[in-house]
């Protein structure tokens, strides 16, 4: 069975799929409690769908760097 490509999500997608504010958002991205965004083109931006699931299963204890090496 093949693998299902991760989707982009945009800004608004986003939005609605945690409930949060855009600052509530960004301001977690920079504390590492939100998976960053990604770099679509020159002024486009977007999430990784499962980054962002990952998140929401699990949003209190979320580290965008676990596993990460030391």
């Amino acid at each position: 069975m093949p693998e299902i490509p991760d989707r982009i999500l945009r800004l608004k997608s986003v939005l609605e799929r945690t409930g949060l504010s855009r600052s509530t958002m960004y301001r977690k991205m920079q504390n590492g409690t939100f998976p960053q965004n990604i770099r679509i083109s020159t002024r486009c931006t977007g999430w990784r769908e499962s980054a962002v699931n990952e998140w929401m299963r699990n949003p209190i204890f979320y580290d965008r760097c676990d596993g990460c090496a030391d």
